[in-house]
Parts: C-alpha cells; sequence; structure tokens
C-alpha cells in the first residue's frame, strides 16, 4: 500500500476533520461552562469558538490523513481507518479545551 501525502483526501482525513471541527467548536467554552455552572456560557465566545472550529478541522483533517490509513493498513479494515480519524480529530480539540481550562482556572 502506497503511504499517502500529507493533506491527501481519505476516510481518516474527512472523520479526523469532522471530529476536530466539532470538538472544537465546543472546546473553547466548555471550562467555562462547567466552571459557571451554566450551559449558556458553552457559546459565550463565538468567535473563539469559530476558530478553534477551524484549526481543529484543519489539524484533524492532517492528523487523520496520516493515521488513518496508517491504522487502517494495521488493522486491515476501514473501521480502524475510521478510528484513527477519530483519534486525530480528538487531538486538537483535547489541547483546545486543556487551554481553555487552563485559561479559566485561577492560578
Amino acid at each position: 500500500m502506497q503511504k499517502p501525502g500529507p493533506g491527501e483526501y481519505n476516510l481518516g482525513a474527512l472523520t479526523g476533520a469532522v471530529v476536530g471541527s466539532l470538538g472544537g467548536l465546543f472546546a473553547v467554552g466548555l471550562a467555562r461552562a462547567i466552571v459557571g455552572g451554566h450551559i449558556a456560557l458553552l457559546f459565550g465566545t463565538p468567535i473563539l469558538g469559530l476558530i478553534s472550529f477551524v484549526v481543529s478541522g484543519g489539524i484533524g483533517w492532517l492528523l487523520g490523513s496520516q493515521l488513518g490509513p496508517l491504522l487502517g493498513a494495521w488493522g486491515k479494515s476501514q473501521q480502524m481507518e475510521i478510528v484513527g480519524g477519530v483519534i486525530a480529530g480528538l487531538v486538537p480539540s483535547t489541547l483546545i479545551a486543556l487551554w481553555g481550562w487552563y485559561m479559566v482556572t485561577p492560578h
């Protein structure tokens, strides 16, 4: 199997972009909503959420295009390629959520 180039379209890249985008959209406001105790705080920073949506989606696409086919070849199934995309999409979303938590909590 030929190794895909960075950003090449495949199932892992698509899954990584979807998971990364949706996770990034809510990652910024998640800590504020938990600490503040109001679900409305989840949408308190719409511009930052949109920026996070785009950044996490792009990073999820790039990581998923590499990790998805690698796991797909290792597990010899498309399901493993999807799992690789999910993991790739969770990486930027989790990092942004941790950054949001750091910004909300007092140090």
